[in-house]
């Protein structure tokens, strides 16, 4: 097994005991991202759309850093605080991936860090 840690400064670094993703021979798998600006490690400012989109753009450095796309994604875990912006994620989700989707779940939760409202994670597996 082969084991590589990915790291980019295009996306939010770590703010725990975690990386932003680890692969494992062709197999990426993808720390959670929050609204994050990587630059000031201050949520992004504005609606729940920009703040998906700031998830959607974070997955996509790391996706790159690692040698993918985002559309290389096979697996999307989607974390809200509020379940009623899933129809907003599933208009948002459709700029950023054609098909065939990946699998996907959509989990209500209490909280998130640094209070965002929307956290993403997944599964990427390179060509």
């Amino acid at each position: 097994m082969v084991k590589e840690i990915i790291s980019t400064e295009k996306a939010p670094q770590a703010i725990g005991t975690y990386s932003q993703a680890v692969k494992v021979d062709n197999t990426v798998y993808l720390s959670g991202q929050i609204p994050l600006i990587p630059e000031t490690m201050e949520l992004i400012d504005g609606d729940m759309k920009a703040q998906i989109q700031r998830v959607f753009d974070n997955l996509t450095a790391v996706c790159q850093a690692s040698g993918g796309e985002l559309q290389d994604i096979v697996k999307l875990n989607i974390f809200l605080t509020d379940l009623s912006h899933f129809p907003l994620v599933n208009e948002i989700m459709a700029n950023y991936f054609q098909q065939p989707y990946p699998a996907r779940a959509a989990i209500g939760v209490a909280s998130l860090p640094k209070g965002s409202q929307v956290e993403m994670d997944g599964v990427m597996v390179l060509p």
